[in-house]
């Protein structure tokens, strides 16, 4: 997979995707991740991306020109452009999967007031958020995006049963509680289920668990 994202701030975007999983994913030839500066489009000797609104209100708004020149030069056939704005649909584990199935993905990140509205009508396939907040901007969002659909590649992963058994897997349930040895510590013990070997013994203790969890954490999710 080729993952390319527009933005003023590319090292933003790259930072978080430079270590770990996501890291080794990347020198293996699992995805390719590159981070392009809207900057480098800009027409004039002070490389302007923005300008005021037309009709008046506060803030800068990203201007077409850049955007178009940018979309059109890195777009393939195969390309799916995203555009990361907090008035998108919100991103969560299923539309990860979905867009892990995608050859080339190109993320525009949004800033200050966010975009013409003309680039989302003309080149935008899917607008999408992180959640029901505002960032300083879309490198932020779109690093988490990148490292959402990575870590679901085939390969990403050292074990490819990781992605099943996790939360959001199931998206109505979030996961069990998890854990380690030693099954004693300062006290604290490992639920004596866990240490009995008994398959079927577990799974329905796991079952129990998240569910009790997802009603005291995400009750929003039980409908």
């Amino acid at each position: 997979m080729q993952i390319d994202i527009l933005t003023l701030f590319p090292e933003i975007a790259l930072a978080p995707l430079g270590e770990s999983i996501i890291k080794r994913a990347r020198e293996a030839g699992i995805a390719t991740v590159r981070a392009h500066n809207l900057r480098d489009w800009a027409k004039d000797k002070h490389r302007r991306t923005d300008d005021y609104l037309c009709g008046g209100g506060q803030g800068m708004l990203l201007m077409p020109g850049p955007l178009f020149d940018a979309i059109e030069a890195l777009k393939g056939p195969e390309t799916k452009v995203i555009l990361m704005t907090p008035q998108g649909r919100v991103f969560k584990q299923a539309m990860a999967r979905e867009l892990s199935r995608e050859a080339h993905l190109l993320i525009v990140c949004g800033h200050y007031e966010g975009v013409d509205q003309r680039v989302i009508d003309e080149l935008i396939d899917l607008e999408l958020s992180i959640g029901d907040y505002v960032l300083t901007n879309g490198a932020i969002a779109a690093a988490v995006v990148t490292d959402a659909i990575v870590r679901l590649l085939p390969g990403a992963l050292g074990d490819a049963r990781s992605p099943e058994d996790e939360s959001f897997s199931d998206p109505n349930l979030l996961e069990a509680p998890a854990y380690t040895k030693p099954a004693d510590f300062r006290g604290l013990k490992v639920p004596e289920v866990l240490m009995t070997g008994h398959h079927a013994r577990i799974a329905e203790w796991k079952q129990r668990m998240a569910l009790e969890r997802t009603r005291a954490n995400r009750p929003d999710l039980l409908g």
